[in-house]
């Protein structure tokens, strides 16, 4: 569990850093941009590497169970999937209605994604995974509104961009259903 917890601080916090434009203007000044990027590239790739490596160690090793979550919170994650996969695929040049209902759709991928799996997982570590990550983007999302920068702009009607980010985004879902046994060694759903 301890390289899970190395990996969640490590990419969480490199994250977490760009939070204080002061310090990361800092940064950059110090090491210079091209460095910066490429620093942070590196710290984020090494720090979601150790979250894999973690999680799959501390499954291998035997599941800690906190609590037995109801199989009705199952239908609510497939609901909180489909939003995230689809507030995800909202991101593009073009505007969008479903965009400027979720104004910053990463971060609001991000909730959904760790809230539906949070749900689900009853376990220390899935609790410490999924717990960790719906911590971390609700306190950028609070940065973010701190800053100023409220998102994406509302859009009166829905485009052709809704469009595709309501297909693609559900024909990735299902595909991620299908797969997900496969990729993450848990079946999605079961009737």
């Amino acid at each position: 569990m301890l390289i899970l917890i190395l990996g969640l601080f490590l990419f969480l916090g490199v994250h977490s850093f760009t939070m204080s434009r002061r310090w990361r203007a800092w940064a950059i000044d110090k090491v210079g941009l091209r460095y910066y990027k490429f620093s942070y590239m590196a710290k984020s790739f090494i720090g979601l590497g150790l979250i894999i490596w973690g999680f799959i160690r501390y499954r291998h090793a035997g599941m800690i169970t906190v609590w037995n979550p109801p199989y009705v919170l199952h239908y609510l994650n497939f609901v909180l999937m489909w939003l995230a996969i689809v507030s995800l695929f909202s991101i593009g040049p073009n505007p969008s209605k479903i965009r400027g209902w979720v104004r910053h759709p990463m971060i609001t991928a991000v909730k959904f994604w760790a809230l539906a799996h949070l749900l689900v997982n009853g376990d220390l570590g899935g609790m410490l995974l999924f717990g960790s990550f719906l911590a971390w983007a609700v306190a950028d999302r609070i940065s973010l509104k701190k800053r100023g920068d409220y998102g994406a702009p509302r859009h009166k009607k829905f485009t052709q961009a809704d469009l595709q980010a309501v297909a693609l985004g559900s024909a990735i879902y299902g595909i991620t259903i299908f797969l997900h046994p496969y990729l993450f060694g848990v079946v999605a759903m079961t009737w």
